[in-house]
């Protein structure tokens, strides 16, 4: 068994696998308990330093 196909064998199945757990893990991350105070300030960032004059 060469090489590539190892690798290959590897990346078709338990690669995979990994790739599909961190996509599930960065999508359910900012829904955690205790998130909530850094989404809401990511939230409101980009109107830090804004003097509109209000």
């Amino acid at each position: 068994m060469s090489v590539y196909e190892t690798l290959r064998h590897f990346a078709d199945s338990w690669f995979l696998l990994v790739m599909f757990l961190l996509f599930l893990t960065f999508c359910l991350w900012p829904f955690r308990p205790g998130a909530k105070d850094h989404n809401q300030a990511a939230a409101n960032s980009i109107f830090e330093g804004q003097d509109d004059g209000e």
